[in-house]
C-alpha cells in the first residue's frame, strides 16, 4: 500500500520547493509516500481545455490504478484529525491512494469525474505549488496526530 502525491510541474520558487521537499521528507517517515511530478503543458498555442485534458492524462498514468482523491477548492473539507483517520484507515485498508493536484489551469474534468473523493485543501483557490505544500504538511500532521506526537497542538 501506498500513498501517490501527484502534481502538475515543479515548484519554481527555490525557497518553497524547499518548503516542500522538507514537508514531503517529514511525511514520508510515517507514510509510504511517492512523490510524483508530471511535465507542465506549454500553454502557448493550446485552449485550457487541452492544457487540462493532457496534465490530466500524465496524472491519470501516475494514479494508475489507486483510488483517486483530487484537491478541489469545491471538495470536502477535513480537519487535520479527520484527514489523519482517512489516511490510516486507507493503510488499514491496505489499497493505494493518489491524491492529485491539477496545474495552472485546474484538473481535468474527466479526471475529476474518476475520482472517489475531492479534497478542499482551502476553501479558495492556491496556486498549484503551494496546494502541494498545504498537502505535504497535512501528511506530516498526519503522522504526528496518529502518534500521538506533540507537532499538533
Amino acid at each position: 500500500m501506498r500513498f501517490i502525491l501527484a502534481a502538475v510541474g515543479k515548484p519554481r520558487d527555490a525557497a518553497l520547493a524547499a518548503a516542500i521537499a522538507s514537508y514531503e521528507l517529514r511525511a514520508s517517515r510515517y507514510w509510504p509516500l511517492e512523490v510524483h511530478e508530471v511535465k507542465e503543458e506549454p500553454a502557448r498555442s493550446l485552449a485550457p481545455d487541452q492544457v487540462r485534458a493532457r496534465e490530466g492524462a500524465r496524472l491519470a498514468g501516475v494514479a494508475g490504478a489507486a483510488e483517486l482523491v483530487v484537491c478541489d477548492e469545491r471538495g470536502a473539507s477535513l480537519t487535520s484529525d479527520a484527514f489523519a483517520r482517512f489516511l490510516q484507515e486507507a493503510r488499514e485498508r491496505a489499497r493505494d491512494v493518489a491524491f492529485v493536484i491539477g496545474g495552472a489551469y485546474g484538473l481535468d474534468p474527466a479526471l475529476a469525474a474518476r475520482a472517489k473523493r475531492r479534497l478542499a485543501l482551502a476553501p479558495w483557490t492556491l496556486p498549484h505549488e503551494m496546494a502541494r505544500l498545504v498537502l505535504a504538511e497535512q501528511f506530516y500532521r498526519a503522522g504526528t496526530i496518529i502518534r500521538g506526537e506533540p507537532y499538533h497542538k
